[in-house]
């Protein structure tokens, strides 16, 4: 568009608006707040009091996408006090500000080791919602209590379905809060969670079952929430 020079009135004032808005979600997109989740922004990561343990940061579902929440964690908490703790659900409080949960009831086992996590589930991975295996994996990523003092985004989370024999299958949670297949520099369609092609061992891993209707449902969970 050659030939066109001049400013383009009230320029300055739209674009000092739009620096103020990104200034305010950038206050706000740092977590759940009293009246709810955080509209965007990257999943908040909290602080440690000082001197203090660090929290439990438990996954679980807002209508923006999956969102960590902080505990206080008991004394010696680890990666199987996170499973017992996200297995439960969100509490009332929780519920009351959006926060829903895609994972069936059960039990799942955890084992911390030096950077890693092993996860031992009592299903198929095929069977859940892809945001289920996010929100176990990215749970487990950032239990207390995980040997070698590895950034949550570094360590290795080892999923052992039910019935499946051979190795695990080995994810990490990226920053996006999404679980990821091992080396993923980013989330990509058709891979891990999101599709077929990253079990290179058989079983059912990386076949999300439920595809986009975890979401839908989630929806519906949402408007039944007190």
């Amino acid at each position: 568009m050659g030939g066109v020079r001049g400013r383009v009135p009230g320029l300055g004032r739209v674009v000092a608006g739009l620096l103020v808005a990104v200034g305010l979600v950038g206050l706000t997109g740092c977590g759940i707040a009293d009246t709810g989740p955080a509209a965007a922004g990257e999943p908040a990561r909290g602080a440690r009091a000082a001197g203090g343990p660090p929290p439990l940061r438990l996954y679980y579902l807002t209508r923006n996408g999956i969102w960590p929440v902080a505990r206080t964690a008991p004394p010696h908490a680890g990666a199987q006090t996170a499973m017992d703790e996200l297995l439960a659900g969100p509490s009332r409080a929780e519920r009351a500000r959006g926060l829903v949960s895609r994972l069936p009831r059960g039990r799942v086992r955890a084992e911390a080791t030096a950077g890693a996590v092993d996860l031992h589930l009592p299903w198929l991975v095929a069977e859940l919602p892809r945001v289920a295996v996010s929100q176990l994996v990215c749970t487990a990523a950032n239990a207390p209590g995980v040997p070698g003092g590895k950034d949550p985004l570094d360590v290795v989370v080892r999923i052992h379905e039910s019935g499946i024999p051979g190795a695990p299958w080995p994810v990490r949670c990226d920053e996006t809060g999404t679980a990821a297949p091992l080396g993923a520099p980013e989330r990509t369609a058709g891979s891990g969670p999101r599709g077929h092609g990253d079990r290179r061992d058989g079983g059912s891993a990386g076949r999300i079952g439920q595809g986009e209707q975890g979401t839908e449902d989630q929806e519906q969970e949402e408007k039944a929430a007190p």
